[in-house]
């Protein structure tokens, strides 16, 4: 019965040998209960998401087995790659709007795990067992019902994580293959791709410990030499964040009037800049505030890959100061452009 808080992984650099490898989705992760016509979706935090994705929990039914619990991702796809800013787009209150995006951009479910079949529980089976009773129990299965594809060969492996990104998909998860389903512990590894890219520093958000540094908000320029925030970095020491409320202090702007971000806390600015983000139905009441910066300085910082294009997809890690490269050089041109992979290939449809 939920909830049932995920398996989770750690982050290592390389790819370790002899376990069970999957693609790493960009999407939701959720854990499906299915017992005859009732199905619930169970988010990572254990909050439901059942109401956001009815043409997910109709297809559900239709196709998985009648009494069973699945670990799995929900994801969009547009053009042949996932899209998580369609995905994040259908946690809205209003039905409407949720039941008008599942027609217009209908959700699907890759699964990787069985949790339970029938009246057995199978947290306790090893993973090499639990994925042979997964792949019995959705054989056949059909669109928008997925199974993960796995393999145990490492240079396969190392081959998904060159070219699946071009789909989207965020990297590679190892999973050992006698791992009991451990829930919320870090049992698994997750590899990621890694590039760097120099940045302006145009602003900062305050921690919420005090008058510290919490995070540096990033900006590159576009093809129309406009200043466009493209996310944070956020992992500092308690003691590195006070140090750089006294190293940006010389940058420090006033008010925001004049900063290339002035219109942040305008709805409609957003709708054709990007821009620190404006109070909204993910933010509730938080403290969006943030403190201007004359964009003049340049930082390196580490991402793993951009959401469409236009921002990183998670936060950025900073690397070092950049005084040899000047903002105005910090474009969109300098980031690498993964090769396009058809999200069909990675579950084996042929066009």
């Amino acid at each position: 019965m939920p909830p049932v808080k995920p398996m989770l992984a750690k982050s290592v650099a390389r790819i370790p040998p002899g376990m069970q490898y999957e693609a790493k989705w960009d999407g939701f992760r959720a854990i499906v209960f299915r017992d005859g016509v009732e199905v619930e979706l169970g988010s990572r935090t254990g909050k439901p998401l059942t109401r956001y994705f009815p043409e997910l929990v109709a297809a559900l039914k239709e196709r998985v087995p009648e009494r069973c619990v699945l670990d799995g991702e929900i994801v969009i796809a547009r053009e042949g790659r996932l899209d998580f800013d369609a995905l994040t787009e259908r946690i809205h209150p209003a039905d409407s709007r949720v039941r008008m995006l599942a027609e217009r951009t209908p959700s699907s479910f890759v699964a990787f795990d069985l949790l339970a079949l029938a009246d057995e529980s199978l947290l306790d089976v090893p993973l090499s067992d639990r994925r042979a009773l997964l792949t019995t129990a959705l054989s056949g299965v059909t669109p928008p019902v997925h199974v993960a594809p796995a393999t145990t060969d490492v240079a396969v492996a190392q081959q998904w994580f060159q070219e699946y990104e071009g789909a989207g998909l965020d990297g590679v998860v190892a999973k050992p293959l006698t791992v009991r389903y451990l829930q919320d512990e870090r049992a698994m590894f997750k590899i990621k791709h890694e590039r760097t890219a120099d940045v302006v520093v145009a602003g900062y958000r305050l921690h919420k410990s005090g008058p510290v540094v919490g995070s540096l908000l990033l900006g590159l320029y576009d093809d129309r030499a406009a200043l466009q925030h493209v996310g944070v970095s956020a992992a500092f020491p308690m003691k590195r964040r006070a140090e750089l409320v006294e190293e940006l202090e010389p940058l420090r702007m006033d008010q925001v009037t004049g900063h290339p971000w002035a219109a942040w806390s305008d709805e409609a600015a957003h709708e054709t800049a990007r821009l620190p983000g404006a109070p909204s139905r993910w933010s509730g009441k938080k403290d969006l505030s943030w403190v201007p910066l004359r964009p003049e300085r340049v930082a390196e910082v580490a991402y793993d890959h951009m959401e469409n294009g236009a921002r990183f997809r998670h936060t950025a890690r900073f690397r070092r100061w950049r005084p040899d490269r000047t903002p105005e050089s910090c474009t969109y041109a300098q980031l690498d452009e993964p090769v396009h992979y058809d999200l069909a290939e990675v579950f084996g449809v042929r066009k």
